[in-house]
């Protein structure tokens, strides 16, 4: 073998090496390539503005982050008995995957439902099922995440009535909605109503909870599912925080003001294959939300100008081939999080892309983190990574290239206007179909499936749903509405509908009505009726 390093470099010339994104990559990075590179303004000490080396002072020596797996399938029970087993396996925080009907308004009865109930999430209709999920789970112990977001205030006051079923103090539950529906315009395309009345709905959450729940964060503005469309590290990013601006805004613009609810707010990312990139880029939402926050809506509260985030490993990036690889790709994106330093973590398991994870590939899962925190050692120092040549220079180009993206929608007239023209979606399809390509031509490699692929078997068990869950379910939300009391669901129904069409505060009559085991549906039906449907804007 051939070690000299002059036929070494010779080679890497011969190649042009660039990050999943893009960005080229230099074969050295010296102090000399920082340009105009501060140390004090730009790094700083962990906890103190504009926090690139981590939101608090002591990170991780103080307290792990919070190992918060996704689980959801099946009726309420079947996700109850795996929240239970990951509480009892050390997880410190739950995560909830909701069905498709319920992400999407309808009642499990509900003819577009057929063939989705229980299978991507579990099925959640009314509170009656709610109380069924967190049975046995103190909720003032627990905090608990909820992917949900057109039908986020409707999950939000059922989470809440169920708290106060159980005799806790709202005021001390904690937990998350992801609440953003612009990415939803943007990526996963769940919608329920036009971008005007969501944000509405948004603000009136914000109002709500800065007053009555003020340890929950309101919102998880969320990166990942933007990355799983097929955007760029960069457009996640620069996409993330638009969302974020616009947000803030809408919220100043009802009257809010800006340090009673921007604590609360959250992000969520997702951590892609390129190691360095992702750590670059967890960093650079830091210090550009921070500004953002600081220089440009004039918060005074150092807990506005922290970018709190979780972070999901990349779905997209599992391959249904060779399926043991995954344990690889997600323990490697894991540790990417961490030592990018994130508040809040899920892995996915290795049999993702198959079906719904069984209870062993889950454990894995869970293991990983275990791992990362325990063996490891990379919580024993706080940003280990800080002053890296090449972390600050990626630091810098990322925090650079998503800059020119918010100007480019702040021109637009900011993201709703952006969304509406089609301008984020567009650059999102362009990117996904340049990474196809690449793919095709093998310029990125996806082990397994493009290089070192084999002929194979499916090598394991997968989780199978139980084939009478969808009639079950079906029965179960017919029963609550005959037990239920018709009269005071309808004027229930009726104080939300008047509630909608004026401007007083949603989440009062929506509490009302989910107490009174008004369903997802019927309630999503009023709020359709006021605001009308979305159609999105062609894409050309």
């Amino acid at each position: 073998m051939d070690l000299n390093p002059q036929h070494c470099n010779d080679g890497a010339k011969k190649k042009k090496f660039t990050t999943i994104s893009d960005m080229e990559v230099p074969p050295l990075v010296t102090e000399k390539d920082l340009n105009n590179f501060n140390s004090k303004t730009k790094l700083g000490l962990p906890g103190d503005y504009p926090y690139t080396r981590g939101i608090y002072e002591s990170m991780y020596r103080g307290k792990p982050w919070t190992m918060r797996l996704f689980a959801g399938f099946g009726t309420a029970q079947d996700t109850n008995k795996r929240f239970r087993m990951l509480l009892e396996h050390g997880q410190t925080g739950l995560s909830t995957a909701f069905h498709m009907p319920t992400l999407r308004g309808f009642d499990s009865d509900n003819v577009q439902s057929r063939g989705e109930v229980g299978v991507a999430g579990v099925a959640i209709d009314s509170l009656e099922d709610m109380e069924v999920l967190f049975d046995k789970i103190p909720l003032e112990k627990v905090t608990t995440s909820m992917t949900i977001n057109g039908p986020a205030s409707i999950l939000f006051a059922m989470y809440i009535a169920v708290a106060q079923k159980q005799g806790a103090d709202i005021k001390k539950i904690s937990g998350t909605i992801q609440n953003d529906i612009l990415k939803e315009y943007l990526a996963q395309k769940l919608w329920l109503f036009p971008p005007k009345p969501s944000m509405r709905l948004i603000t009136d959450i914000f109002a709500y909870a800065s007053k009555h729940v003020p340890k929950w964060n309101t919102i998880s503005i969320s990166g990942y599912h933007i990355r799983e469309a097929g955007s760029t590290a960069v457009q996640e990013l620069a996409f993330t925080l638009a969302d974020g601006i616009e947000y803030v805004q809408h919220g100043i613009d009802t009257g809010l003001k800006v340090d009673d609810f921007a604590p609360r707010l959250s992000f969520f990312f997702n951590c892609h294959n390129d190691f360095f990139e992702e750590i670059a880029k967890f960093r650079a939402a830091r210090r550009m939300w921070s500004k953002i926050m600081k220089e440009r809506f004039k918060a005074h509260d150092p807990k506005s100008w922290m970018c709190r985030f979780h972070t999901q490993t990349s779905g997209v990036s599992l391959t249904a081939q060779q399926p043991l690889n995954n344990v690889v790709r997600v323990a490697l994106q894991a540790m990417a999080a961490v030592l990018g330093g994130t508040q809040s973590l899920h892995t996915n398991s290795l049999d993702e892309t198959l079906a719904l994870p069984s209870e062993d590939s889950v454990r894995v899962a869970l293991r990983t983190q275990q791992i990362i925190a325990e063996e490891t050692g990379v919580i024993n120092s706080i940003d280990p990574l800080g002053g890296s040549y090449f972390v600050e220079h990626m630091t810098d180009k990322m925090e650079k290239e998503a800059w020119k993206y918010i100007e480019k929608i702040d021109q637009l007239g900011g993201m709703v206007e952006a969304i509406e023209d089609g301008y984020p979606q567009r650059e999102i399809t362009n990117a996904a179909y340049h990474y196809e390509q690449q793919l095709n031509a093998q310029e990125k490699v996806v082990v397994g499936v493009n290089k070192f692929s084999m002929e194979e078997k499916r090598p394991i068990e997968i989780l199978e749903i139980h084939p009478l869950t969808e009639r079950n379910q079906i029965l179960r939300v017919q029963s609550v509405r005959k037990r239920r009391n018709a009269k005071k669901v309808s004027e229930c129904l009726k104080k939300l509908k008047l509630a909608a069409k004026g401007d007083d505060n949603i989440m009062l009559p929506m509490l009302e009505a989910v107490k009174s085991y008004a369903t997802v549906g019927e309630m999503c039906e009023v709020l359709w009726d006021v605001f009308g449907h979305y159609q999105d804007p062609a894409i050309i």
